[in-house]
């Protein structure tokens, strides 16, 4: 064998020797790599349930969570025996929406009820924030579980579990840093109402009176006092998770679902979360909107979402039979009044009124309030005032990636800037100067009844809107 035979071979047996352990430590960085995000993965489940199944205290003489809530066999039907026959009559409401789509207007209906409602705003906020910090983005799977066993306790008028989430810890029950407490009446009436603390600060103070931090044991004692309670979030992204919740039988929950043109939506977005939306912006500016960007595919993710909660609720399940209504903010901006009543007699509670005088005030306002989160509004007026503030190219990539929820919903498309402005130009499925009954589509998708076939579930809207799909 010569000398460069040899010095080939050798070559060629360190190159076949180096591949060889390459390819070795290649698959035992992936090996190490899984078992570390298994590992995080297991201390994320972990945490999440410490806090679920978070001792119970003596702060609430509701002693009726059991269980490890990441087991759904626990938490299902075998909770029977526990029914409280003092629940009788008791009304559970539940307001579905995503953010900007009027949920804290529409909220205010059943806020405003009066002495028999106990009503809650975003208390799912601090689940989520204390996931987010965790694990830096909330596992769908995991929060949607917490946010289910916490929907529970509350409706239970136990807080427990949501003060588990709460930071700092709330101390012997109390805390100055519920989020937006002064959002429900119920938190800041004179039985909850404690002394104030001069050198703590409370951010969400209550504007009616004069009050220290909340002690959740006086609301827990105000809550099991109310006949009726709400809660509205904007963080439940699937109802389909909400499932074990409405089938415990210590609850009659009704679910409204409120949705929003997502036009509308983003221009809205835009304004109150103008640093979130800085790229919205740039296209907006730039004329072109990559569909295939990230921002776009969240975009047309959350329509998904939305569109797919509304079929399982609008195909009426036996577990949802009943307990489902579906809304649109602009049905609701425009008569106010009458969605209410329908609102309230869906959930069988009676229309106080209270609320109908609150409904006229904040409804019909000379002056629309300042502030993106008023819910004092001339609330005709804010149905069309998104495509004045819109780009046509940005509309027309919502109507792309939300076509087919826009089409379920019975929004029209806009083909043209000069159509987008054109107040004539009726966005909704139906002439704007009608009433919403008189439309057989607006019938058959905001009714509580189930609809008519099986077959037609997954696609309830399509066939009778497509003729006015474009405008």
């Amino acid at each position: 064998m010569n000398l460069n035979s040899y010095t080939y071979r050798l070559r060629d047996f360190q190159t076949e020797t180096y591949s060889r352990m390459r390819n070795k430590y290649v698959i035992l960085i992936i090996c190490i790599v899984a078992l570390v995000i298994i590992e995080k993965e297991n201390n994320i489940i972990s945490r999440v349930s410490e806090k679920l199944t978070h001792k119970q205290t003596q702060q609430t003489p509701l002693s009726l969570l059991n269980g490890s809530s990441l087991d759904d066999s626990e938490m299902s039907i075998n909770s029977t025996q526990l029914v409280d026959t003092d629940q009788a009559g008791h009304k559970h409401i539940l307001l579905l929406a995503t953010t900007r789509t009027g949920s804290s207007f529409v909220g205010e209906f059943f806020n405003q009820l009066g002495t028999n409602m106990f009503y809650l705003f975003e208390p799912l906020w601090h689940v989520e924030r204390t996931l987010s910090q965790d694990t830096g983005i909330p596992n769908s799977n995991i929060s949607s579980i917490a946010y289910r066993d916490v929907l529970l306790s509350l409706f239970l008028c136990n807080f427990s579990l949501l003060e588990s989430f709460i930071n700092p810890p709330p101390l012997e029950h109390v805390t100055p840093a519920l989020f937006r407490r002064e959002s429900s009446m119920a938190l800041c009436e004179e039985q909850v109402c404690t002394p104030v603390q001069k050198k703590v600060f409370e951010r969400y103070r209550c504007r009616t009176r004069r009050c220290g931090p909340l002690n959740f044991t006086l609301a827990s004692q105000s809550c099991l006092r109310k006949k009726h309670r709400t809660i509205k979030t904007v963080r439940v992204r699937q109802l389909d998770s909400l499932r074990l919740l409405v089938e415990d039988p210590r609850l009659d929950i009704k679910v409204i679902q409120l949705v929003r043109d997502p036009r509308a939506v983003l221009a809205s977005r835009m304004v109150a979360f103008s640093s979130k939306y800085q790229t919205w912006k740039s296209w907006a500016a730039n004329g072109e909107v990559p569909t295939d960007d990230e921002e776009v595919k969240r975009l047309q993710g959350n329509c998904n979402q939305i569109r797919e909660s509304a079929e399982l609720g609008l195909s009426q399940p036996d577990w949802l039979e009943n307990r489902y209504m579906l809304v649109r903010y602009e049905d609701i901006a425009r008569y106010p009044m009458q969605k209410a009543a329908e609102m309230y007699r869906f959930t069988g509670i009676p229309f106080t009124t209270q609320a109908r005088e609150w409904i006229i005030k904040n409804t019909q306002a000379a002056e629309v309030a300042s502030g993106v989160y008023s819910t004092q509004k001339n609330s005709s007026e804010q149905v069309e005032k998104w495509r004045f503030s819109i780009p046509f190219k940005l509309a027309q990539a919502v109507q792309e990636v939300c076509g087919p929820t826009m089409e379920l919903f019975g929004y029209r498309f806009v083909d043209s800037e000069e159509t987008l402005v054109n107040r004539t130009c009726c966005t909704l499925s139906e002439s704007c100067s009608e009433q919403i009954e008189a439309h057989p589509a607006a019938e058959r998708l905001f009714h509580t009844a189930p609809l008519p076939t099986a077959s037609t579930a997954h696609r309830p809207a399509y066939s009778t809107l497509s003729s006015s799909r474009n405008l």
